[in-house]
């Protein structure tokens, strides 16, 4: 049962005609809302950065694609949205 959770963990699910995934799952660069929004506007799409190994930070960099120094670091494991229109 333990392992079947384990498998499941990085299996990613689609509802609502949004692809719902962890973090770690997406390629630098790509396009991710927090929420599953259909038509999301600049201020609610982010892209994925670099992780970011600094002491105690182990986070990944993410800018907004409206404001390049909006800069936010959400761990691996958040869930995040793609397969929106743009």
């Amino acid at each position: 049962m333990l392992e079947e959770s384990k498998k499941n963990s990085s299996l990613t699910t689609k509802s609502n005609n949004h692809m719902a995934t962890k973090l770690k799952n997406l390629k630098k660069g790509d396009y991710f809302t927090l929420k599953p929004i259909e038509e999301p506007t600049g201020d609610q799409v982010y892209i994925k950065g670099d992780f970011v190994r600094v002491e105690k930070l182990n986070k990944y960099s993410c800018t907004k694609f409206s404001d390049i120094c909006s800069e936010r670091f959400l761990k691996g494991d958040t869930i995040v949205y793609t397969d929106f229109i743009f």
